[in-house]
């Protein structure tokens, strides 16, 4: 029982740090997400493995509700179609795979959302290279030292920890803060 509470305490440890360094950073991203979604744009989400599921997690809450009846939010996980992700790793590179669908279904002054625990993920990295150089916005969630994907987008809220389940859990509790305050600033314009 004892092991049970540490690792909660720890998870909660880490997010309680997370958000007092983060907490003014967290405001900047709702407050541009609002934007974007308020001017038409859309949410592009992507990530490997646990992140690929925090993708299609976080898409789900925009596109049908987080807590309030609202109209639905475009948001897309690039990490759902398997044929396009197949043919483009097959064909080309798995290093592609997010790349090209930016390429595709990307426009200016949309959002692209990498999601990405050591920040190392090269297909993250190029997603978001695709996505700077088409002129969207770029936000990535990192974790352990940041590595590339945290050096050069608009926007990267990092939790500095070097436990991958403790970075992932603390990237759902931020996607899903992200939505609850997007969710409520959107119900009073």
């Amino acid at each position: 029982m004892n092991q049970v509470i540490a690792l909660f305490k720890e998870s909660a440890e880490i997010k309680i740090r997370f958000a007092e360094e983060n907490a003014a950073r967290i405001d900047e991203v709702v407050d541009v997400i609002v934007a974007v979604l308020g001017k038409g744009g859309k949410i592009l989400l992507f990530g490997n493995g646990g992140s690929a599921a925090d993708a299609q997690h976080i898409a789900a809450e925009f596109v049908n509700r987080y807590l309030l009846e609202r109209n639905p939010l475009p948001a897309i996980a690039l990490t759902t179609d398997t044929s396009i992700i197949t043919s483009i790793g097959n064909d080309i590179s798995f290093d592609d795979i997010f790349y090209r669908q930016i390429l595709a279904l990307g426009s200016p002054g949309d959002i692209a959302w990498g999601i990405t625990t050591s920040g190392r993920s090269r297909n993250i990295i190029r997603g978001l290279e695709a996505a700077r150089d088409k002129g969207l916005i770029t936000l990535s969630l990192t974790g352990k030292d940041g590595g590339e994907a945290a050096s050069f987008p608009d926007y990267n809220l990092h939790v500095a920890c070097s436990t991958t389940p403790r970075v992932q859990e603390t990237h759902l509790t931020i996607a899903h803060v992200i939505c609850e305050l997007v969710e409520k600033k959107l119900a009073k314009q």
